[in-house]
């Protein structure tokens, strides 16, 4: 999309564009929050090196104007670290849809 001065931006950037006030309120962040944090810093760890910040928002850059806009902030996160360990073969997809099958089988995450 162009920004207007020739250049390109994409659907995430929304520099200069009117979005509302920002919520400024503090909150507490829930358990699965906290685990996606926990989770980037364990895999960007120098001695691990399995995820860069920079390959985190390329992720997050490329889930696409309907996935980006509907998703929470750590669902871009979990999203983006999922997709990269795919990418790099840490995990297969496959290994993925069987642990998240499981889960729902035994009906953890469900309130």
């Amino acid at each position: 999309m162009s920004d207007g001065t020739g250049g390109y931006h994409a659907h995430h950037d929304m520099g200069g564009e009117p979005a509302g006030p920002v919520d400024r309120s503090t909150h507490d962040y829930a358990f699965w929050e906290k685990r996606v944090d926990a989770l980037m810093v364990l895999l960007s760890a120098p001695e691990r090196g399995l995820l860069r910040v920079d390959e985190l928002r390329r992720g997050i850059e490329s889930l696409g104007a309907y996935a980006y806009d509907r998703m929470s902030y750590y669902e871009r996160w979990i999203a983006s670290i999922t997709n990269i360990m795919v990418e790099k073969g840490v995990l297969s997809q496959a290994e993925i849809d069987a642990r998240i099958a499981d889960l729902k089988a035994r009906g953890v995450g469900r309130p």
